[in-house]
């Protein structure tokens, strides 16, 4: 367990994204930077060993633009990061802001070529008179370099802010959305995209929902899911149509009249969807919930977990302040057996699906230290009974909150950003859930 600390206390992150072997790391921050950690490889053969992830690579993704014609400065902030399968010895990822999205290639280099002909070693040209041999130019050894490159640069498909981009299980293919549109790339092709979903009415006086994030199914590429504000979830199959406006599923939970109220609308509006590593199920969250959907069931959801439910009483003064307009994401182990999701005061919660326990935990700076144990918190609701160790609902603190999370795709090691510091806790963090 360790804390990695990002650089300038400035910088909030913005988005964490583990590759699809878990060996890298990468965040993303609010000033358009790009930090990759690395996991040391000793970590994988010593069975005590802490397995710490260290900076990899640091680069500039994003920097700040202005667009002149609608005078609307566009802010630097990566919105996400997604890695490309490895097919060879480089790495792949897309990262995006508001309005652009880029690929980037991430390699390492450990020779450089010498013996030239034509260059001396400063790499000015020889005068061709003065060669009067010819040499195999040879490749010496040297210290090891990171280099990243930017290898596609794809803009200006959107008109309003993109939330989410997803690569398609074909890894040719990938899509970004924002609040009113979903586009289809193709990885090789900057110069246009397909335009699949369109929720724009005619009239933007008539607008009644936006799109919240839209993610590929892991398996099946005609596949994609997108959620609303409204807190539907949209299946749709690219098979069916080219532009896939009627859905092929439609995932909706009944609204209990009796528990109707002014906010109603705003905290069932899901923040995040992903798929599960198998399939077969979709999580999504809002904002008091985490939901577990079986794609084969529509009417209402499999699973619902209360995240933190002692809220309900305070949702007024948190519309107040804003808070109630903030987005969590969740996020599955590599078996399905486990979800996680974040909340206020830097906690974060974990369910397990199988034995129905669920725990609350605090990424801090006292639970950083290295073998420190998380000790399960527990949250006491105004006027309930309070324990030793309960913290109170008045007295969380709303500033610290835990939005984004990622978990290893094979192994119990999660990566928490709470705000400009990145937590990475593994192995027995949930022991009092197994």
């Amino acid at each position: 367990m360790c804390r990695l600390p990002i650089f300038q206390r400035s910088d909030i992150i913005s988005t964490v994204e583990f590759n699809h072997t878990g060996e890298l790391l990468a965040t993303g921050d609010k000033g358009g930077r790009v930090v990759i950690f690395q996991r040391e490889p000793e970590s994988q053969t010593e069975p005590f060993s802490q397995g710490e992830y260290n900076v990899y690579s640091t680069f500039q993704s994003h920097e700040p633009e202005f667009d002149y014609l609608k005078s609307l400065e566009i802010e630097e902030k990566i919105n996400k990061i997604r890695w490309l399968p490895q097919q060879n010895a480089a790495h792949f990822l897309l990262s995006t802001n508001d309005k652009t999205i880029k690929l980037w290639k991430v390699s390492e280099r450990d020779k450089r070529p010498e013996g030239y002909n034509l260059k001396d070693e400063e790499g000015r040209i020889k005068d061709i008179s003065t060669v009067t041999s010819l040499q195999v130019p040879v490749l010496k050894p040297m210290d090891l370099m990171v280099e990243v490159t930017p290898r596609r640069v794809f803009a200006n498909a959107h008109t309003y802010h993109i939330n989410s981009i997803s690569v398609n299980s074909d890894y040719e293919t990938y899509m970004s959305a924002d609040d009113l549109r979903i586009n289809l790339w193709h990885l090789d092709i900057t110069d246009r995209s397909f335009n699949i979903v369109d929720i724009k009415p005619a009239n933007m006086e008539d607008l009644t929902e936006v799109i919240t994030a839209a993610e590929f199914h892991p398996h099946h590429c005609n596949l994609f899911v997108y959620s609303s504000s409204k807190g539907t979830l949209r299946l749709c199959d690219m098979r069916e149509a080219a532009l896939c406006d009627k859905h092929s599923k439609l995932f909706e939970e009944p609204e209990d009249p009796s528990a109707r109220s002014f906010f109603s609308e705003i905290i069932s509006s899901v923040s995040d969807v992903k798929f599960s590593h198998s399939g077969r199920y979709l999580l999504t969250r809002d904002y008091l919930t985490a939901k577990v959907w079986d794609l084969n069931m529509e009417s209402k959801p499999l699973e619902t977990y209360q995240v933190h439910d002692y809220l309900r009483s305070k949702l007024c003064s948190l519309y107040e302040n804003d808070c109630i307009f903030d987005k969590f994401e969740c996020a599955w182990n590599g078996s399905d057996s486990v979800i996680m999701t974040g909340a206020y005061n830097n906690f974060f919660r974990m369910f397990d699906r199988n034995t129905k326990r669920d725990v609350t935990l605090e990424a801090s700076r006292e639970s950083s230290k290295p073998r420190a144990v998380l000790k399960p918190r527990r949250v006491c609701a105004a006027g309930g009974k309070r324990r030793k160790d309960d913290i109170s609902v008045d007295s969380l603190d709303f500033t610290k909150k835990i939005l984004h999370t990622a978990w290893h795709p094979n192994e119990n090691i999660i990566a928490i950003a709470a705000t400009n510091n990145l937590y990475i806790f593994q192995d027995k963090l949930n022991s009092e859930m197994h």
